[in-house]
């Protein structure tokens, strides 16, 4: 059965858009998990503005951007979907802290500071006082 956007209670949005993925977790190569998931996205884009080619492309710059950048190092790097934290204020706090966590390693990274190729060997050699100084001067 179909339903439009507004039927849907989503007034001013004129297309819903399905799409099938196939997603696989990797470890060293090999696929650990695999899954298969239809994603919904709903728009206020007309029908033929664009076409289903080209809505495909905004949702994959869409992931390409955001989900696979910072939100997937802050989950697979610093376990964020891990996290107990339920308090939106908590939440916003500890999303700022993985934020600086990853900015001042690639900070360090780009200056040449360290040789250390991801963030949790970075982490486990970092004290409180170097982080501190980090923060305060810049790298």
């Amino acid at each position: 059965m179909a339903v439009d956007p507004e039927c849907a209670g989503l007034c001013g949005c004129w297309q819903f858009i399905a799409v099938w993925r196939e997603s696989q977790k990797l470890r060293r190569g090999k696929v650990i998990e695999a899954w298969e998931e239809y994603s919904f996205y709903v728009t206020s884009l007309v029908t033929d503005e664009y076409n289903a080619q080209e809505l495909a492309q905004f949702i994959r710059g869409h992931w390409g951007a955001c989900e696979n950048g910072s939100h997937y190092r802050r989950d697979v790097t610093l376990g964020e979907d891990a996290s107990l934290i339920s308090g939106r204020t908590a939440a916003q706090a500890m999303t700022t802290l993985r934020n600086l966590v990853l900015g001042l390693f690639e900070l360090q990274k780009d200056q040449g500071k360290t040789k250390v190729p991801h963030v949790p060997s970075w982490q486990r050699r970092m004290s409180a006082t170097s982080a501190i100084q980090l923060i305060t001067k810049g790298g």
